[in-house]
């Protein structure tokens, strides 16, 4: 590490030792009013700047004659111009209104600005989808800051999730166009069931920490905010299709009408995937469709956004056991039952079946100059069921009665269920942007969402039924959640180099259950929380290269719908809400030839819910409140272009994740004798463990993109990811650990420009060129046995070396 940030050093002493030339500009409207707030890039560099209340702009120490220079401010058209140096260190720039609102508003209340004091990071399209060739949202996103992903089939396809600085997918804010996308009950996100979204995906950006006020369950590691595919001015067309291992298929289609009579405009897209995955019967078969259609009038816009998944996916949410590792890294177990002759087989149709339909519909208009504001209405519909295959199971446990067969009684039978899931999902939002006046920006927003959700679970087959129904449902109940929000935002330019922004959030929720869990016990409980979620901070800019902010804030979340039900039979175990305190300092640097920066952060938890490392029968992560704990650390990010063609992007996070005084809650069984036999009996002991580490919070992780561009449209790039060695449970067992490991892809892309095409795009992959045996994911528990600890754990393997290959033609 000290080579690293030895080695960094030095280039960024490099860089200052090039710089030569400046520019200075004014940027003003069609009227000759000065724009404030404009965003100003060069480039090659990439390096911005905001004009200040008079229009004004600097950059110093450029090191090339010849530039692009790229200005833009919502509601304008954007301004593009080479610039030499040699003849000229001032520009004029003239903004010109656009003829219709953009559809960026939507998405601008929820998001973080150029000058917003938190730690953020944004990617287009393009970008997101460059990383990989037909991979699921969690996989195109591993390159970004302190974020690892995990995949069940071993290949990023199928069921895959991230966490960010260590926090679970419960606890990071997912939101499409301002809506949420977390299901309400879990809090989770299942990007199973939005198959190909990355290809319907304007932009996004990723904010780290409770980030800035949204709509949806509060962030306690990050705010993911996605922006869907944006009206085009031309008609276009993009067939896609990739192949690869595991008889991966991914076929989509996409296309746009353009503006019909400067009115209209309709896109689309429909994708199929199908992949037998690395692991054993953890295949995915999807298919997607997204339909967009805009109605633009001068100062507003209708839209209409409707995005569907069909997925049907082997379960493989339970891992390869321990044990299994040495002779079967693929093995599966869900599905595995033993016929009548003692051999071992598969129950084929052992599969999670869903399908989910988003719709959205926005309203924006531009009252003003000044101020616009943007109205939603959304409503997603999912209904689906697992389907599993058991053994021996107990009429008792689905409320049936023994069978008597011949004078043979069955207590036990062999059976096949599903646990089935409908849900609706309905709201509104509000949001609008003020200019109060130069400098000054006043943002408001707020929404009511209800979530009603039923479960139940049927019995479709029986090997002894007797007198029971094909179909006997033997449990019901029902969640209904409703979360309102409002929120104010301020953002005040004090002085040219000093930016503040103020952030309020009040934020209600009532969750009421009903009916009987599987397990035929009541569910019935209802919950109600009020939060107020305040954020300030500032951010200083003595000059274009160098930039410093300072952030604070406090998030407060409700446990979810399986924190509930795990306590229900014991009240004393009921989750409490949890209390984050973030607080983040960073820097910033530009230059055309290194651009970097830095940020600390330290998120201070009460009563934060820990996984325990132990999962419930439906593959969620069973949760315990702690009282005390904490996150600290500090993400390095740094881009180097030191030659035209070659480019490296970097990120390393060092972090120290830590609960105070942890007691650790275990059973112990030991023999007694009772009427002269030996019998188990069993008590639960507590350890004082003291400070140990979070598990899933590993204390560095870090990605690297080194890209050369070989010839004109050809690049080759080498995408790596380190992730040390992290604990999964919270006792800090050695025998409880995944270890740490650096996986390097190799990947090639070519554009082509024939002329019976706009492009073709080829690009292909090699995923772990090196073929490193590891794991991403893992999860395990301990018991005790005459007070020695034993240790049970599964694990979801990765695959080894394999290849995808993609072809997209655009025209």
């Amino acid at each position: 590490m000290q080579k690293l940030l030895l080695f960094v050093g030095l280039i960024f002493i490099s860089a200052q030792l090039f710089s030569q030339n400046a520019l200075k500009g004014l940027v003003n409207t069609t009227k000759g009013e000065p724009l404030a707030g404009a965003s100003v890039v060069i480039n090659p560099g990439n390096r911005g700047a905001v004009t200040n209340q008079e229009g004004e702009f600097t950059f110093t120490e450029i090191t090339q004659n010849n530039i692009e220079v790229t200005a833009s401010f919502l509601g304008y058209e954007t301004w593009k111009q080479n610039v030499d140096l040699a003849s000229t260190g001032f520009i004029k720039i003239t903004m010109t209104p656009k003829s219709h609102l953009t559809e960026e508003v939507v998405v601008t209340a929820y998001r973080a600005g150029n000058k917003t004091p938190v730690a953020h990071t944004d990617l287009d399209g393009e970008e997101l989808r460059s990383t990989g060739a037909g991979n699921d949202i969690p996989s195109l996103l591993k390159l970004t800051p302190s974020l690892i992903t995990t995949s069940e089939s071993g290949t990023g396809l199928g069921y895959t999730g991230f966490r960010i600085r260590g926090t679970d997918p419960t606890r990071i804010n997912v939101t499409m166009n301002g809506v949420p996308v977390n299901d309400s009950e879990s809090q989770g996100v299942f990007w199973a069931n939005m198959p190909d979204f990355a290809n319907s995906v304007e932009n996004v950006q990723i904010q780290r920490g409770v980030g800035t006020s949204t709509q949806g369950p509060a962030a306690f590691g990050a705010t993911v905010n996605f922006q869907t595919q944006t009206s085009e001015p031309e008609a276009f067309g993009e067939i896609s299709s990739t192949a690869g291992s595991f008889n991966t298929i991914k076929n989509s289609l996409r296309l746009g009408t353009g503006m019909i009579n400067d009115k209209f405009s309709f896109e689309g897209r429909y994708s199929r995937l199908k992949s037998d995955g690395y692991i054993q019967n953890a295949f995915s078969d999807h298919q997607s469709l997204y339909l967009g259609g805009t109605l633009h009038l001068d100062h507003s816009f209708l839209k209409m956004v409707l995005l569907h998944g069909d997925q049907r996916t082997g379960i493989s949410w339970w891992g390869v056991p321990q044990e299994m590792l040495d002779e079967n890294r693929r093995y599966n177990p869900a599905g595995a039952y033993t016929d009548e002759f003692g051999n071992e087989r598969y129950y084929d149709d052992q599969t999670d079946n869903y399908k989910q339909t988003h719709a959205q519909l926005f309203y924006s208009h531009a009252v003003n100059d000044q101020f616009y504001f943007t109205t939603a209405l959304h409503y997603t519909r999912g209904d689906g069921y697992y389907e599993q295959y058991k053994e021996d199971e107990p009429f008792s446990v689905y409320g049936l009665p023994n069978i008597t067969i011949s004078d043979q009684t069955f207590e036990t039978t062999d059976l096949i269920r599903r646990k089935w899931m409908g849900n609706d999902f309905y709201g509104g939002t509000v949001s609008g942007n003020a200019r109060l006046s130069p400098g000054v920006e006043f943002i408001f927003g707020g929404g009511w969402n209800q979530y009603d959700g039923n479960h139940f679970g049927r019995l479709i087959w029986m090997r002894y039924a007797g007198n029971t129904e094909k179909g006997h449902e033997w449990y019901y109940n029902n969640g209904l959640k409703t979360d309102y929000n409002v929120f104010t935002k301020l953002n005040w330019q004090v002085s040219p180099l000093l930016r503040t922004f103020v952030d309020l959030q009040y934020r209600g929720i009532n969750y009421d259950m009903s009916g009987e869990d599987d397990d035929l016990l009541s569910l019935e409980q209802e919950h109600n929380f009020n939060f107020f979620n305040p954020k300030a901070g500032f951010y200083f800019t003595p000059n274009n290269r160098h930039s410093f902010y300072a952030f604070a804030g406090i998030s407060n979340r409700e446990p979810t719908r399986t924190n509930f039900k795990d306590a229900k039979n014991d009240p004393s175990a009921t989750p409490h809400p949890e209390q984050l305190i973030d607080v983040e300092i960073g820097h910033n640097y530009q230059s055309s030839v290194f651009s970097s920066g830095v940020n600390f952060y330290y998120m201070n938890y009460k009563d934060q819910l820990v996984p325990t490392g132990e999962k419930s029968n439906t593959g969620y992560d069973i949760m315990t409140n702690v009282p005390d704990s904490y996150r600290a650390g500090i993400e390095l990010v740094t881009a180097l272009r030191p030659l035209s063609w070659l480019t490296w992007d970097m990120n390393v996070t060092l972090s120290r994740n830590i609960i105070n005084d942890y007691v650790e809650t275990a059973s112990n069984s030991y023999p007694v004798m009772e009427n002269g036999e030996e019998v188990w009996e069993t008590e639960t002991i507590t350890k004082d463990l003291g400070n140990t580490q979070i598990a899933y919070s590993p204390s560095v992780s870090g990605s690297s993109n080194l890209s050369a561009e070989v010839t004109k449209g050809l690049k080759a790039s080498l995408i790596s990811k380190y992730v040390g060695e992290q604990y999964f449970d919270n006792t800090e067992s050695e025998v409880r650990k995944l270890d740490a490991y650096f996986v390097n892809d190799l990947q090639f892309s070519w554009s082509l420009y024939p002329k019976a095409f706009k492009q073709i795009n080829l690009k292909l992959t090699v995923h772990n060129v090196l073929d490193h045996e590891y794991s991403s994911n893992a999860y395990g528990g301990n018991w005790y046995e005459q007070g020695e600890e034993k240790t049970w754990a599964y694990y979801y393997t990765m695959a080894g070396r394999y290849f995808m290959g993609q072809v997209v033609l655009k025209f």
